[in-house]
């Protein structure tokens, strides 16, 4: 695990393409991570990311899988609240932006998909 390296998702998917392509995109790179054993310390997920974490999400085992193995999910609360999503949250810890300018800070690196 890479302690050093936060991965910030703020789209429902990956890329600006349709649904089904950027859902599959996604879920493409989270499985890349998990197998190749390149493990971020951290994904944050804010603004419509935070919709891969909740029910119905097609990365929904993905994201287990890459909690399972230790790497911190945070979940923005305000997003959540704003899609009215709070309660259906599946995977990773509901934080405030304080934690994610934490995990921001202490990394050497952010990633941005």
């Amino acid at each position: 695990m890479d302690e050093s390296t936060v991965i910030i998702i703020n789209n429902d998917g990956m890329g600006m393409a349709d649904a089904a392509l950027s859902h599959k995109l996604i879920s493409t790179y989270l499985n890349m991570l998990d197998l190749d054993d390149r493990l971020p310390g951290a994904i944050c997920l804010y603004a419509q990311g935070v919709k891969l974490a909740v029910g119905g999400s097609p990365v929904l085992e993905e994201l287990r899988s890459l909690t399972d193995k230790g790497v911190r999910l945070i979940v923005c609360t305000t997003c959540l609240n704003h899609y009215g999503l709070f309660g259906d949250l599946q995977v990773g810890t509901a934080g405030g932006m304080k934690d994610i300018v934490e995990a921001q800070s202490a990394a050497a690196k952010v990633i941005t998909i």
